[in-house]
């Protein structure tokens, strides 16, 4: 049944073509998702950490000298995680230029291929060489998705529901999640030993239907215009995607958008002309969004899950069981949001989150403090008061940090910088999650249950900084989305008079012509 909204002068309406090309856009959600659930997975699997990492492992049975918050603590061991998002940083920057050159599909396509490659040479690996190899083939397979489906979603959308339909990746992520860790679950009872094998390759799978189910979509009409297509056509596919011909208004902004996108500033790169006075509203979002993103500790609850109930004296199943728990929280956190984005905003999601960060963070700290020695284990009423807290944050994480960064990164930037500006937010992302999966378990090991105390500060100043610093953006067209900085009490001494325009990225006059 098709949903009807009022945008606008024109209806839109939520057609079978709309949610089926969303959906398969969003499935590249998954194949991130997934990877960042077998990762921490098979990294605490015993038969993984013989085969790869035997120091590791070593460590991980001694109960004598070595300290219960450091048995992890290998810098190969992080590298594991680590080098698949410094793959899709490099990959982050050529994406941009292949996206906006060459179109969305084409990039998802892009990512499909070189995922399926990494998950079959992962699955195949004989030594570790072979391992890392996989991780950087899918890291270039996560960086070209981060940037075209981003694109993808929030160019396709209704203005009405954009963040609803944007969630669709998001939740697809968390189930990507949640679907490695019951794989996980599975694959380690395999007495054989090769469980880590079929977690790692079945990667193979959702990467194949991204890039088949790529060439079963129609593009996006901004891409399209952007690229030199036939304006007729553009517009009819329009009008099959919003399910009325009454869609002439924002054909008309969309096409004036695209028109003065090449000239707004002249000739100048797009990664140059981002660095006007005018853009560093857009650009601050795009480098302190991520930073942020990644310090709100969900970098050592979602990557180190298992690795950290084991910490706690965990045994290999159960770690994995509880690590499944937490997942299926974060689930419900992104399936809560689609409704709640585009009713209360993203400043109100956002400060929501906070409290419950902050609050179960603190928890956390205060239970390791009093429960958890540098040796033996959490007695089991203390694990499962634990386990709950992290319940709390995680669900915390999911409607707020988890899900809107990435969704304002990919609505705040005009057409003429915005694939620019979204491999700044990808780049962004992956460079401070390179340095937070590096890092995290050396710094579990130095500041002990300190470390959840240390996020919790960092989660005071971001929230400070939501309320004070970002306007809200729920309803406003993307061709219309620059209003919101001009008016801003901080950010309008940015936008001066001659910028005003490139940041609306917007002319009534070509508006008119296009009408």
């Amino acid at each position: 049944m098709e949903s009807k909204l009022l945008g606008g002068d024109h209806e839109q309406r939520l057609t079978p073509l709309l949610l089926f090309s969303c959906t398969v856009a969003a499935s590249g959600g998954f194949l991130y998702g997934y990877d960042h659930g077998i990762s921490g997975g098979v990294s605490s699997m015993d038969s993984f950490l013989k085969e790869f990492f035997p120091d590791v492992y070593t460590k991980m049975k001694d109960h004598g000298e070595v300290s219960s918050y450091c048995k992890f603590n290998s810098q190969l061991l992080t590298f594991f995680t680590s080098s698949l998002y410094i793959a899709g940083l490099f990959a982050s920057f050529f994406a941009s230029h292949v996206t906006s050159r060459r179109g969305r599909l084409f990039s998802m396509r892009v990512s499909g291929a070189f995922f399926f490659n990494g998950a079959l040479v992962g699955g195949l690996a004989i030594n570790v060489y072979m391992l890392f190899l996989s991780r950087i083939l899918q890291g270039i397979g996560i960086g070209f998705a981060n940037q075209s489906i981003a694109l993808y979603l929030s160019e396709q959308s209704p203005t009405r529901n954009r963040g609803a339909i944007f969630n669709f990746f998001n939740v697809s992520l968390t189930i990507g999640i949640l679907f490695a860790n019951l794989i996980n679950y599975g694959s380690q009872k395999i007495k054989a030993g090769w469980g880590w094998r079929l977690s790692l390759g079945l990667g193979a799978l959702p990467a194949a239907f991204l890039f088949a189910g790529a060439f079963f979509i129609p593009e996006t009409p901004t891409s399209l215009i952007q690229r030199g297509g036939d304006l007729r056509e553009v517009s009819l596919l329009l009008q099959r995607i919003r399910g009325t011909n009454k869609i002439q208004k924002e054909f008309s902004e969309i096409a004036a958008a695209a028109a003065e996108a090449p000239t707004s500033v002249g000739a100048m790169h797009p990664l140059r002309r981002i660095t006007r006075r005018v853009y560093r509203p857009l650009l601050v979002f795009a480098l302190v969004l991520p930073f942020f993103q990644q310090f709100a500790g969900m970098s050592l609850v979602g990557f180190y899950a298992p690795l950290l109930f084991r910490t706690i004296g965990l045994k290999e199943s159960t770690s994995l069981l509880s690590t499944l728990v937490i997942k299926t929280a974060g689930t419900v956190g992104n399936l809560a949001a689609m409704p709640l984005v585009d009713r209360f905003g993203r400043r109100n999601l956002f400060l929501l989150g906070g409290a419950l960060l902050f609050s179960s963070l603190v928890a956390v700290g205060c239970v390791m403090s009093a429960e958890l020695g540098d040796h033996g284990m959490m007695r089991d009423a203390c694990a499962r008061l634990l386990m709950a807290l992290f319940v709390i944050f995680v669900l915390g994480y999911s409607f707020s940090w988890g899900s809107l960064p990435l969704l304002l990164t990919s609505e705040i930037f005009p057409l003429e910088i915005r694939s620019a500006g979204k491999s700044i937010a990808v780049a962004a992302d992956f460079l401070f999650t390179v340095l937070t999966a590096q890092s995290m378990m050396w710094i579990l090991c130095h500041l002990k249950w300190g470390v959840f105390f240390f996020f919790a500060g960092w989660v005071i100043g971001m929230t400070l900084f939501i309320f004070f610093l970002l306007p809200e953006t729920k309803g406003l067209q993307l061709e219309h989305m620059g209003t919101v900085w001009r008016e801003h009490w901080f950010w309008k001494r940015y936008v001066e008079d001659e910028g005003e325009e490139a940041l609306l990225g917007r002319s009534e006059e070509r508006r008119a012509s296009f009408g």
